[in-house]
């Protein structure tokens, strides 16, 4: 017993030998700003570690977006799969230790007295027998250790894709609620706009019946008419649906939505400021692509160790005996204890096949990672323009529309003067009315493109959504 406990030993100590690359972040290629930075009087440094849906002031978008954390099933669903991974780990990291178990059992039979094989004395007799069992087997290549990184990494990933979800939530509901506030503005010019239509219609049918316009100009005024009245219930259904996509975000039955400030006044959040570096560290998406690389990097270690001798310990401790009552005694006691050397010899490809897979395995999360990198990248650039541009378009909108409602005023009057055609009348309203709705999606535009920079640059915003989301239960556990 000795001479196998020093042998232990020995095997323990050399166990600190892992086979497979450690893992270490890969080279990016990182710039070092972002291309479209906007005027530094607009940036905020501590904008991305703040609530930042709260800023557009409308305190039925902050009770929709505690709803959506709350009761969210992808992030319930979310914080069911860290627990899952969290189980797995406890399943791999248990191979590391001594497995210890107990047999009790009993049974009472008879043996045939003809045979060779018969059982002298008693017959029928009982048969009882009580051990302790005791398995271990020596990591000594750091194949168990190397899927227990791998399994810690998947825990790791698991989690930064629960918190992905959150921040993936926020933002879809904010960008939700906005475009729902933007149909209802359109809305709105359209039920304006078709009461006017309908208002000269009505003037023109009765000019008509009284012979002072043509059929043409009637024909006329029906169509407009009838073209803001195809183009009201079409907005209406957009906003319906849109109610029903906000109530599933928020984690009820589709249904009304509760509406709070219209979009006129909304207020555009700060700019958050950052560096192209700070996204691998702050989007949770990053960093759960780059854990998917630390597991699959560590399964080449685990693969390469199946060449390699297992060697494992076992031993039994207990008693046995025709009687309970003398399972305590000396002469029922029974134990033993051994060494397993299993030594892969002729395997005809099949562990070289398992590290080739484990190889080209993290050559794909390495391309991935790469990709999730250059596309964090690529969105907070895009969502940068989106910011600065978004706004010279509104302004521009703004004013088209200022000059096109002046134009309608002038064609009017100059219509009722007897100084132009209706024609001239139709064109400007008709313009106009497309202007007001493009005016709406404009100031859409802005406030969107703010909740998608937010989304794209990640931070410590995360942190305050996440204290209101459903957490996993290992993480009162561990």
């Amino acid at each position: 017993m000795a001479k196998v406990a020093a042998a232990a030993a020995a095997l323990v100590l050399l166990s600190g030998c892992m086979l497979g690359p450690d893992y270490k972040r890969p080279e990016l290629a990182v710039p070092d700003q972002f291309r479209a930075t906007p005027p530094r009087a607009e940036l905020s440094p501590s904008a991305a570690d703040t609530a930042w849906w709260r800023q557009f002031g409308d305190a039925q978008l902050n009770a929709l977006v505690d709803e959506a954390l709350a009761n969210n099933l992808d992030v319930v669903a979310a914080a069911a799969r860290v627990d899952q991974f969290y189980g797995v780990l406890g399943t791999t990291r248990a191979a590391l230790f001594p497995q210890v178990g107990a047999d009790v059992n009993g049974s009472r039979q008879r043996a045939s007295t003809i045979t060779a094989t018969g059982a002298p004395g008693i017959n029928p007799y009982n048969s009882a027998q009580a051990a302790v069992l005791a398995s271990w087997e020596i990591d000594l290549f750091g194949r168990t250790r190397r899927l227990t990184e791998a399994a810690t990494a998947q825990l790791r990933g698991s989690e930064a894709f629960r918190r992905g979800t959150v921040l993936s939530l926020v933002a879809a509901v904010t960008a939700g609620y906005v475009q729902l506030r933007d149909l209802d503005k359109q809305v709105e010019v359209a039920r304006d706009t078709l009461k006017l239509r309908e208002d000269s219609l009505k003037l023109f049918e009765r000019r008509f019946k009284g012979g002072v316009v043509s059929e043409l100009e009637l024909s006329q005024a029906r169509s407009e008419y009838a073209t803001a009245l195809r183009t009201l219930p079409q907005l209406e259904q957009s906003a319906a649906q849109q109610e029903n996509a906000l109530s599933v975000l928020v984690g009820r039955n589709p249904g009304p939505i509760v509406r709070g400030r219209p979009i006129d006044e909304l207020t555009m959040p700060p700019v958050p400021a950052g560096l192209p570096s700070e996204l691998i560290e702050r989007r949770p998406d990053l960093l759960a692509a780059e854990q998917s690389l630390v597991a699959a990097n560590a399964r080449i270690g685990a693969a390469k160790a199946a060449y390699f001798p297992t060697i494992s310990l076992t031993g039994a401790f207990g008693a046995a005996s025709r009687s309970l009552s003398d399972l305590s005694s000396g002469s029922a006691r029974i134990w033993s204890y051994g060494l397993d050397v299993s030594v892969p010899i002729f395997t005809a490809g099949a562990i070289a096949g398992q590290v080739e897979s484990a190889e080209a395995g993290q050559r794909e999360s390495l391309a991935q990672y790469r990709k999730a990198v250059q596309t964090g990248f690529r969105e907070t650039e895009d969502a940068l323009v989106g910011v600065t541009k978004s706004q010279l378009a509104r302004d521009a909108a703004k004013q088209q529309t200022d000059a096109l409602a002046n134009y309608a005023r002038l064609a009017r009057k100059r219509y009722d003067g007897g100084y132009s055609s209706y024609l001239e009348v139709l064109d400007a309203e008709r313009s106009l009315f497309n202007a007001q709705l493009q005016l709406a999606q404009s100031q859409a535009d802005v406030l969107l493109q703010a909740a998608a920079l937010y989304k794209a640059m990640g931070g410590g915003w995360v942190d305050l959504a996440d204290q209101l989301a459903p957490k996993p239960k290992s993480a009162s556990e561990g």
